[in-house]
């Protein structure tokens, strides 16, 4: 039987192709990681910032990371599933985005994290991406020795960077950013249409130096391959705005951010469902990833909500932790079809179960 680096072989975008079409199959598109939630651990040129408490772009060599970034994805060669796996600038352990518009970023046990600019309206909404910063250098750079490493064997990605109502947040500080929608929604208004031009324009030139990948595009935080231009959307900042502030001020934005990319999906975590009905009413948004986060909801409560987004008409991937029970639980009561079930690991021994739940054996 052929073999391909890193497990890649080219027949599984048929499956691919299955999710995104929402054609009818036998069972979820799946795959199984042991790389967890913050990956920053997972990166040994990380232990020399130890009992640091800032990261600066001077710090951050990619050619250091490409060892960790490979052995990751290694993993497709030992584990029999559905993924093409790939690799974008530091997966999600260096939040790239913020740095470019002026965050100190914060060196955490886990993760990093950019902290509040707190700027006036006439700085915040003068912010331009400049070609020049150091934190965009770092970014490019970091895409470009991917490519070269990759050479065709494995695709290269963005990274998983903040949306507009994130940045609005960062811009502003998260607690002014409520009020300001509440009491200037013009100039919010503003400023998260900039915050929008913002992240799609990085993620676009971020593009041009990727090279596609069995004609199509991806996403590494989820293995998410895709026949057209794709970008991964969040709005965490969402999780304490009202339902009538996000579809006046952020929803025309998500809804831009959309139709510039064809295969845009929106990342949501538990605490947004009360949201999920006003994302959905975005025609042009086709796809969904939602986690099964840690001390979330159970899964059953989490059920209806997964199904609002099938009978929406739309793909589903659910990302998470799951006892067999739990796996049986989302097979049985979900469509497989525009299903994709990425299912993360502590080790191998879990996988023969649960690949038996899905039927993957």
């Amino acid at each position: 039987m052929k073999t391909y680096p890193f497990g890649n072989d080219p027949e599984k975008i048929g499956r691919y192709r299955a999710f995104w079409d929402r054609s009818a199959v036998e069972r979820p598109l799946a795959g199984f990681t042991r790389v967890g939630w913050f990956p920053l651990s997972e990166f040994t040129a990380c232990r020399a910032w130890e009992g640091l408490t800032e990261v600066t772009p001077d710090m951050v060599d990619p050619r250091a990371f490409l060892p960790d970034h490979l052995r990751m994805i290694e993993e497709g060669e030992m584990i029999d599933d559905d993924l093409i796996r790939g690799a974008g600038p530091s997966s999600v352990a260096i939040p790239f985005l913020p740095g470019i518009i002026g965050s100190t970023i914060r060196l955490l046990p886990d993760n990093c994290l950019g902290t509040e600019v707190n700027l006036g309206w006439d700085k915040a909404l003068s912010v331009r991406l400049d070609p020049e910063n150091p934190w965009y250098r770092k970014y490019m750079e970091f895409a470009d020795v991917l490519t070269e490493a990759a050479d065709g064997r494995f695709p290269v990605s963005h990274g998983a960077e903040i949306g507009p109502s994130d940045i609005h947040a960062v811009l502003r500080g998260h607690t002014q950013s409520i009020l300001d929608m509440a009491e200037d929604p013009e100039r919010s208004a503003e400023l998260l249409s900039r915050a929008g031009g913002l992240f799609a324009d990085l993620t676009e030139q971020v593009w041009h130096r990727i090279p596609l990948f069995q004609g199509g595009w991806f996403d590494g935080q989820y293995s998410l391959w895709a026949p057209g231009p794709i970008a991964r959307l969040q709005e965490d900042a969402s999780a304490v705005f009202s339902p009538r502030l996000y579809r006046e001020l952020v929803q025309p934005v998500d809804r831009m951010l959309s139709r510039r990319f064809p295969c845009a999906f929106m990342h949501l975590h538990s605490t947004s469902m009360f949201l999920l009905d006003a994302f959905l009413e975005i025609e042009e948004l086709g796809c969904f990833e939602i986690n099964n986060d840690v001390g979330g909801p159970p899964v059953e409560t989490m059920v209806p909500f997964f199904r609002s987004v099938q009978s929406a008409g739309r793909s589903l991937l659910i990302r998470g932790s799951f006892t067999p029970a739990e796996l049986g639980t989302l097979i049985e009561r979900l469509d497989p079809r525009g299903l994709f079930l990425l299912i993360m690991v502590r080790t191998d021994d879990e996988i023969p179960e649960l690949a038996r739940v899905i039927g993957m054996r």
